[in-house]
């Protein structure tokens, strides 16, 4: 007689089987070899290379004689300011810069043993306009999940000591800086759900990763390169990288993670500069 443990085990085991939507796994050694020096590699130019910096602003932070629950982490700084339209250019070379990293990875994923012959990279993991509705609503329904119990996370690990004060938006008061904002959300959203799921964890699967390995993997990085925050961003984005792992296991489409993930930053960019410039603390 099985139990509800073992009926919940097999659910979960059910939830990451190989379906046939999974990228073949490449046989020969050598071209396993290639294909995880080729993660390295990408993620050394993008979001692995943060990942370090993270990890040396938190010991910087660590170091300081101030606690870390008294310091404060900005984002989204002018790079100039008093010079408006410079400083706009600085922001749109900002967004658009990192974007070349999803770029390469998609290039990567269509010439570089593709994992699927006949199906482009961008649809093969669901980087399409195939599923409009249902990517938004799924989007919208786990910001809700992941940000409503986030933000209390992050008061609670501020209080305790263990998260900075963080300052999601510091751009000067301009016409364009919630325009600016919101393309920086896009931005981040991208960047991190196509690199860090639908190129890593095709990849991963091609070189014989079981799916639990690609997953926790694929959120310690992504809690790594949050470390800047403190180690309250670091736990509540590993978190938020297993939530969004086995969504995209499931669904086989990142653009849901894209929406949710685009959501959530707009909300805190926007909404911290809205309450900043009415005088609510943070």
């Amino acid at each position: 007689m099985s139990t509800p443990a073992t009926a919940e085990r097999g659910r979960f085991a059910g939830l990451l089987a190989a379906s046939d939507r999974d990228p073949a796994a490449v046989a020969e050694p050598a071209v396993r070899r290639g294909l995880r020096r080729e993660t390295v590699l990408v993620l050394a130019v993008s979001l692995g290379s943060s990942a370090v910096y993270a990890v040396l602003s938190i010991i910087e932070k660590l170091t300081r004689p101030v606690p870390l629950s008294q310091q404060t982490t900005a984002m989204n700084q002018s790079a100039t300011p008093g010079r408006p339209w410079l400083d706009l250019a600085y922001q749109l070379a900002g967004i658009v810069l990192p974007l070349a990293a999803v770029a390469l990875a998609l290039y990567l994923l269509n010439h570089v043993r593709r994992p699927a012959a006949d199906v482009r990279a961008g649809r093969f993991i669901g980087l399409d306009r195939r599923e409009p509705g249902r990517d938004l609503l799924r989007g919208a329904g786990l910001a809700a999940l992941i940000g409503i119990p986030g933000l209390g996370f992050y008061f609670l690990a501020k209080a305790i000591g263990i998260n900075t004060q963080v300052a999601a938006a510091n751009l000067q008061a301009v016409w364009w800086s919630a325009p600016v904002l919101v393309m920086a959300a896009v931005e981040n959203a991208l960047l991190e759900e196509v690199v860090m799921v639908g190129y890593l964890f095709t990849r991963w699967r091609q070189t014989g990763w079981g799916w639990p390995l690609v997953i926790g993997v694929s959120a310690l990085i992504r809690g790594s390169y949050h470390l800047y925050q403190g180690f309250g961003g670091f736990a509540g984005n590993i978190v938020m990288g297993l939530v969004l792992g086995l969504v995209f296991v499931r669904t086989r489409r990142v653009m849901p993670l894209v929406v949710c993930h685009a959501l959530l930053d707009t909300v805190a960019f926007v909404g911290y500069s809205v309450l900043k410039a009415r005088g609510v603390a943070i």
